[in-house]
């Protein structure tokens, strides 16, 4: 047993460990400023985001269902927890991270991973950018040393304090901002492999203590510094009424984290060749959050950037994002009181930087060119994330997404008489006068093809009544290109079958797939119709037909005598 244990650790240390350090250390010198860069925007205090950083990249590398995700604060959250912590204050924002993660475990366990991929990209898109916006807002104050402003949830009122208040701007925060700027614009020219972000924020942090150390606002002069020890572990005071109060906060930080982590899953097999697994993703990203609040951490989920960092330093397995939470532990406890010393003004061009990066402008401007519905549900989206909040953004988009795609759903469904030709195929009359020189006075033959369900009932009802100008004495529904129906679509064909029946028509059904044809069966419908009146094929129901029919009528068609009946043909 010894063995068995010491041959793969062994193995790993010669094969992979080196891999692992270069990337773990690298992802962790780009976490350690986000994170407290992260936690200061969304009204906490930076020893948060560092917390958040270390906990959740352990747990979600160790539980989650991707093998190279680095789990974190992430910009994506800004606006939402800002918005939680200034309507409910920072306790209750552990609470709803809390709660958050209990409902990405219920996702998980409800195998409900790949649902979240379905949510479009209109909507994605849209959100993101108004998240990017506000990000940058945000940082306008900070960016140029404003002073006495107030901070809102609207957007509109935190750019009429800015307005306001531009007149406390201060010349040395604004050169400290456009030295950190400028550093992390061009580091990647000169060092494309050394973190821009971090080459800026100690670079202008050193001017900045050099120069003039006490002209600018510092984390130590804002937040008292940063603790250098281990956080206590503390569970959150939760009641019923906060449970009411924070469930609908914390069901936006669960679907806006649950989408942001599976995007990011899907960003690193692309990256990789792997493929992780969606629903034990969301369980680890529920255990992790469930766990982070009780160390006074704020929510976190996956990180598109720092995991794409990760795959291409050279990960190699997952312990590389443990290797980098161990870094980000480790230095917070050995440089805590240097850290203390950055500028305010240095971490806001961060923040701008990763706002811009995370903006997807160019796939918003390239679904906007389309000028569809899709691109009303863009706008909409970005509109009401930039001016409403975010929580509106998703609902809207998404009820907006629901209800264009019921549309396009029901423009599928097509309902059309067809008529079989001398080579035993059946062909749609568009036309109704030529359907006149093909059509049986006894039998008509109805083709519907498209999803039955509620979106396109009526569309369906009125199609089947609106083209029977006559009463035959059969009616033949051709089914096997319906690939579903649900209850209201099931209530509507049972109407029409009811009407056709009262008027003393048979109605046949033919090609009938699997799960409408269960439907049925259970509303009673499939008997209702009779068991004896479904065929496997339409040129079985035909012959069914045939042998049903008034033969004496056929004797005086004139179609029949003319050798012009197709049905006599088969």
């Amino acid at each position: 047993m010894t063995r068995a244990i010491r041959v793969p650790l062994k193995r790993y240390l010669t094969r992979f460990f080196k891999k692992d350090l270069l990337a773990g250390l690298t992802v962790g010198v780009i976490s350690l400023p986000l994170a407290m860069a992260f936690a200061i925007a969304s009204g906490a205090n930076p020893e948060n985001g560092i917390y958040t950083t270390i906990i959740a990249a352990c747990l979600v590398a160790l539980f989650g269902g991707s093998r190279y995700q680095v789990a974190g604060p992430t910009g994506a959250f800004i606006p939402i927890l800002l918005s939680i912590v200034l309507t409910y204050g920072f306790d209750n924002l552990l609470i709803a991270g809390f709660l958050s993660g209990i409902i990405l475990v219920i996702m998980g366990l409800l195998d409900m991973g790949s649902l979240i991929k379905f949510i479009p990209r209109s909507v994605t898109i849209g959100f993101t950018a108004g998240i990017a916006v506000n990000i940058f807002a945000g940082q306008i104050s900070n960016f140029f040393g404003l002073t006495g402003l107030e901070r809102h949830e609207s957007f509109l009122l935190n750019m009429q304090e800015i307005m306001t208040h531009f007149d406390t701007i201060n010349l040395y925060s604004t050169l400290t901002a456009f030295i950190c700027l400028a550093v992390i614009l061009t580091t990647p020219r000169f060092l494309p492999k050394v973190p821009g972000s971090l080459v800026g924020l100690i670079l202008s942090t050193i001017i900045a203590t050099l120069f003039f150390p006490n002209d600018v606002i510092t984390i130590a002069s804002a937040f008292g510094g940063i603790p250098s020890g281990l956080p206590h572990m503390q569970f959150p005071d939760i009641t019923l009424d906060k449970i009411q109060l924070l469930l609908q906060p914390a069901l936006t930080i669960a679907i806006l984290g649950a989408i942001e982590s599976l995007l990011s899953a899907v960003v690193a097999d692309g990256l990789t060749g792997t493929h992780h697994n969606s629903n034990r993703e969301l369980l680890g990203q529920g255990l992790a959050n469930m766990v982070i609040p009780l160390f006074g951490g704020i929510p976190a989920t996956g990180a598109i950037a720092r995991t794409a960092t990760n795959i291409k330093s050279g990960a190699a397995t997952r312990y590389s994002v443990v290797i980098s939470a161990v870094f980000v532990l480790l230095t917070m406890l050995a440089l805590a009181p240097y850290a203390g010393l950055i500028p305010l003004a240095s971490m806001a061009p961060v923040l701008m930087v990763v706002s811009y990066n995370m903006s997807q402008h160019q796939a918003f401007i390239s679904i906007a060119k389309v000028k569809s519905l899709s691109t009303g549900v863009l706008l909409i989206t970005f509109f009401l994330t930039v001016f409403a909040n975010l929580t509106v953004a998703v609902e809207i988009g998404l009820l907006l997404t629901m209800m264009l795609f019921v549309k396009r759903m029901s423009e599928i469904m097509v309902v059309t008489q067809v008529v079989p030709d001398h080579e035993n195929h059946l062909i749609d009359i568009a036309d109704q006068n030529a359907l006149h020189t093909y059509d049986c006075s006894q039998i008509s033959i109805f083709s519907i093809e498209g999803p039955l369900f509620f979106g396109a009932a009526q569309m369906f009802s009125e199609s089947i009544m609106s083209t029977i100008h006559y009463d035959p004495k059969i009616i033949i529904l051709r089914m096997s290109r319906v690939p579903i129906m649900d209850i209201t679509g099931e209530n509507h064909l049972r109407m029409i079958v009811e009407n056709i029946q009262k008027k003393g028509i048979t109605v046949l059904m033919s090609g009938l797939n699997e799960q409408p044809e269960k439907k049925m069966k259970k509303t009673g419908l499939y008997a209702q119709v009779g068991q004896d009146h479904f065929f496997p094929h339409t040129n079985h129901a035909i012959a069914y037909a045939l042998e049903h029919i008034n033969k004496t009528h056929c004797s005086t068609c004139q179609k029949l005598n003319g050798n012009e009946c197709v049905l006599d043909k088969k």
